[in-house]
């Protein structure tokens, strides 16, 4: 099971309750699909960026949710079969640990390490597994 986000627009011809069944149906379906719904966020009418189909508002709303590929698959099918649908889009969330805090984190230890004296430069290349400096040959 993977984490998924999905945002989509709805139509603001369309009447708030008819909006809040038509989310209830799409919710619904990540259910009967063994989904878990982990959150749900509506964020209301919202000016768009640029207009589509001569809308210059939307509905915007936002699933996550946790399941199987076939949930945000069957979603996609009936949001293209629906005309008060303007876009969607789906997102597999990623639950990787951060890289940068890690980087950070090793940074402030090697900082901390320097600052208390002995380092890893200072116990010499063979001990520090650092390979020795090359000699030149002289002719």
């Amino acid at each position: 099971m993977r984490l998924y986000e999905t945002g989509f627009l709805i139509s603001p011809n369309v009447t708030e309750e008819e909006a809040d069944i038509l989310i209830q149906q799409m919710a619904d379906i990540i259910t009967q699909k063994n989904g878990k719904m982990a959150k749900l966020e509506k964020w209301g009418k919202r000016r768009l960026a640029y207009q589509i189909d001569k809308f210059g508002e939307a509905y915007y709303v936002f699933f996550h949710y946790d399941g199987g590929p076939d949930i945000p698959l069957e979603l996609g099918r009936r949001f293209r079969q629906m005309d008060t649908i303007l876009r969607y889009l789906t997102l597999v969330k990623e639950t990787q640990p951060n890289v940068r805090k890690k980087k950070k984190a090793a940074d402030r230890r090697r900082a901390k390490e320097a600052a208390g004296g002995e380092t890893a430069d200072a116990a010499g290349p063979a001990e520090s597994g650092a390979p020795e400096p090359r000699k030149r040959e002289e002719a």
